[in-house]
């Protein structure tokens, strides 16, 4: 026990014993800087200057445009070309898949299976179309009693 207390101490009286930086004139050896130092403030320095350095480079690469420098990040420019390319391409399958359907019709016409009646490009995309307003939401008399079945068996467990 008393040597591990022994290099304690020596520890501490080193890391605490204070020393003198001065920096001389080489040719005049004139003293142009003089600090006295313990170890310890050297450390502290030292860390909390590599803390800031880490900081100060995080924040830089967080909240600048030189993030999109490093790779993975995606600039935002490029973030809402890729939106608006989604939402066209979204469209334009919307609206190959009304050709789709209008061609389709074409072919049953052609075939004698469909009346030319029938035949409209407005009325395919008429019915795709789903009016809210005019839907019935009303439940049906199998779904009123599929719910009550539901609830009773909750109320029993």
């Amino acid at each position: 026990m008393s040597e591990k207390r022994l290099k304690r101490q020596k520890i501490k009286k080193k890391l605490f014993s204070k020393n003198r930086l001065v920096i001389l004139n080489e040719d005049t050896f004139e003293e142009m800087f003089s600090l006295r130092l313990t170890l310890m403030n050297v450390f502290v320095v030292a860390t909390i200057g590599a803390v800031l350095i880490i900081f100060v480079t995080t924040y830089i690469i967080a909240f600048t445009p030189l993030r999109e420098y490093i790779p993975g990040y995606a600039s935002t420019d490029l973030k809402k070309k890729a939106v608006e390319l989604t939402l066209k391409s979204d469209s334009l399958e919307q609206a190959m898949k009304r050709n789709n359907q209008y061609v389709e019709s074409i072919k049953k016409v052609l075939n004698g299976d469909l009346e030319y009646a029938k035949l409209n490009i407005d009325s395919i995309i008429v019915a795709e179309k789903i009016d809210p307003e005019a839907a019935d939401l009303q439940p049906s008399e199998n779904e009123l009693e599929l719910r009550k079945e539901v609830e009773s068996k909750t109320k029993k467990n």
